[in-house]
């Protein structure tokens, strides 16, 4: 079969088989990278993946950029950005074109009418890496344990031939039930994915400031400002001594993991971070924290903070004493404001 006789549109129906043999790679593992047409072809199952611990691949609530599809790296242990994970995080820089296909059923035999073994791929169209943030680090259970999993984040490219097209079925599978996981913030850089064999896991680490990312109404530069307050924020707090971590919740019957920002273990303090002192901003920040505070189980007298790169109007200052969460935000020199102390 040629690749010409295997179109790939959006909406599809097709084999593994039909697809190694047409673009090349081969037929067993979720990241197949082919020599033969330099694509990569990603095979998400979340049916058979939750064995795995797999339980955050799916359709995410969509954001202001538009469609985000979640999917769960490869690796047994804990997960580190080599062999697959590699070539997927530097498919954009390697020139690899990104192809999405979902597990939908099985294949019939159209003489019997019996369904055999084989699995269907519905092809859900090409894809690119979040160039925000393309992927975050999640703790999962499986099989050996607990772990840590690169959870990559896909958006529609908008140099594809065909547009993504995602079913209802698609999105990200509801918990079964309400958990909490309490992350560690490690001084090492997420981006060279090594990890402590323990629960705890990275933040993102932030080392620019601004990236482009492709958004409605064309390339736009966007400055990321929030993951490099927090990163700063924790520097911060860690070269002063205090216990940095985070929290990733999950709710019974809610999709996807709640993750929250710093949480610091020192001073019983939960923060959420804003990249801009608005309005908008602000008042995110407060429903964020008391969504939080709802699931998480703390020493008794937790307090809420919000951390923002400047000072807020003083309305806002009042709105933040009345619900009784602290405010930091950021100095010339440092961080200032309650519970830093400066």
């Amino acid at each position: 079969m040629s690749t010409q006789s295997l179109e790939l549109v959006p909406g599809m129906l097709t084999t593994r088989a039909e697809v190694a043999t047409a673009y090349g790679g081969s037929r067993f593992s979720g990241i197949e990278v082919s020599k033969k047409t330099n694509m990569i072809f990603i095979y998400s199952d979340p049916e058979a993946g939750e064995e795995y611990g797999y339980t955050f691949d799916g359709l995410a609530e969509p954001d202001e950029q538009g469609p985000l599809y979640l999917y769960t790296g490869e690796g047994k242990e804990d997960q580190e950005l080599t062999k697959g994970n590699a070539s997927l995080h530097r498919a954009r820089e390697d020139g690899r074109p990104i192809h999405l296909f979902v597990a939908d059923g099985v294949v019939v035999n159209e003489a019997t009418g019996r369904k055999t073994g084989t699995k269907q791929q519905r092809y859900l169209g090409q894809m690119m890496l979040d160039e925000v943030q393309p992927f975050e680090m999640r703790r999962a259970v499986g099989p050996s344990g607990e772990r840590h999993v690169i959870v990559f984040r896909f958006r529609p490219d908008s140099a594809a031939r065909y547009p993504a097209v995602f079913q209802a079925r698609d999105g990200v599978r509801a918990a079964s039930k309400t958990e909490q996981v309490t992350l560690e913030v490690e001084p090492t850089s997420v981006m060279e994915a090594r990890f402590a064999a323990s629960v705890q896991v990275e933040t993102e680490a932030h080392h620019t400031n601004e990236t482009v990312a492709k958004i409605t109404g064309g390339l736009s530069t966007v400055v990321r400002r929030e993951g490099e307050l927090t990163t700063a924020y924790k520097d911060f707090l860690v070269e002063r001594g205090h216990t940095v971590k985070r929290f990733q919740i999950t709710v019974a019957g809610v999709a996807g993991a709640l993750m929250t920002d710093l949480y610091d273990v020192t001073d019983n303090v939960l923060y959420e971070a804003k990249g801009a002192a608005r309005r908008t901003d602000v008042r995110l920040a407060i429903g964020q924290l008391l969504d939080y505070r709802r699931h998480i189980e703390t020493p008794p007298g937790l307090r809420l903070a919000v951390l923002l790169p400047s000072e807020p109007g003083d309305d806002l200052r009042d709105l933040l004493q009345r619900e009784n969460i602290a405010l930091v935000t950021r100095t010339a020199d440092g961080f200032a404001g309650f519970p830093v102390g400066i």
